[in-house]
């Protein structure tokens, strides 16, 4: 006989993460945020951290609690300092109770030649988008093992697998955190914790299009071919992967469902790496 009921009354059970709380750095826009909001939609309640206009933020965590009856938080954490990264693990588990997931996402890049390379902009993309994740992982790892469940997901990108010229620290840090996840993996592997690296090619998101923009003024280039030529020609499928797309795998690499998967890198490129 099949089974009709409300769909409220099977909230919990259509949500995979329900009970389950997740810090996702880098979550006030882009990847982070996209990530953010599926793992709230999944049951999940989550810390955003991150940078931007503070009314907005609030906006938007108020907008994620409210439509995905979850308890949102944001925290300002610097991802560059390990104490601030400690103490806002300290304010999430005062708020949450403990945290389960752990998404690395916070990151930056600067482009120029090794010759030309900036040393504080190396030590500055070292810090936020490598050893901010080991610091969060560090925080957070043993009472995930003691609880046997844990997800560290770390958004990597094509670069943790590939390199391009001009962006060395961005690389450097990307292949660190594949690197980085397998290990985490081999550690947490008898202990129910999982850590896996997301791979994206270039994503859609407001800070790619005004990238778009800025380059099709500056070189005096249509637009489409600025898309065409630069940004996805690398990528066979020639379109951009989704945050959307993001988030769905977060949240399968966070359920039950990937309790198998562990110390992968994987790519979301349109097919980029299979070159």
């Amino acid at each position: 006989m099949l089974n009709i009921s409300k769909p409220e009354a099977n909230l919990a059970s259509r949500r995979p993460l329900e009970g389950r709380t997740a810090i996702v750095t880098g979550s006030t826009s882009g990847i982070g945020l996209g990530i953010a909001q599926a793992l709230a939609q999944n049951g999940a309640a989550v810390m955003l951290n991150g940078f931007g206009d503070p009314a907005q933020i609030e906006t938007q965590r108020a907008a994620i609690a409210d439509e995905n009856d979850v308890d949102v938080a944001y925290d300002n954490a610097d991802m560059s300092s390990s104490d601030a990264i400690r103490m806002m693990v300290e304010r999430a588990v005062a708020r949450f109770g403990q945290v389960d997931i752990v998404v690395n996402n916070a990151g930056i890049q600067h482009v120029a030649p090794i010759s030309e390379f900036p040393a504080a902009k190396w030590d500055s993309i070292l810090a936020i988008n490598l050893s901010s994740a080991f610091h969060l992982i560090q925080a957070t790892f043993e009472p995930m093992k003691s609880r046997g469940y844990g997800r560290i997901i770390n958004v990597a990108s094509a670069h943790g697998l590939i390199a391009s010229p001009f962006k060395a620290a961005y690389v450097a840090a990307k292949h660190g955190m594949v690197g980085l996840t397998k290990v985490v993996a081999l550690e947490g592997a008898e202990y129910g914790v999982t850590s896996n690296a997301i791979c994206p090619g270039y994503v859609w998101t407001p800070l790619v299009e005004k990238q778009i923009e800025d380059q099709a003024r500056s070189h005096n280039v249509a637009r489409d071919a600025v898309i065409r030529d630069v940004f996805l020609k690398n990528q066979p499928t020639r379109r951009f992967a989704t945050v959307e797309e993001m988030g769905a795998l977060t949240v399968f690499l966070c359920s039950d469902c990937a309790a198998s998967m562990t110390g992968t890198a994987l790519p979301v490129d349109g097919g980029w790496t299979a070159h």
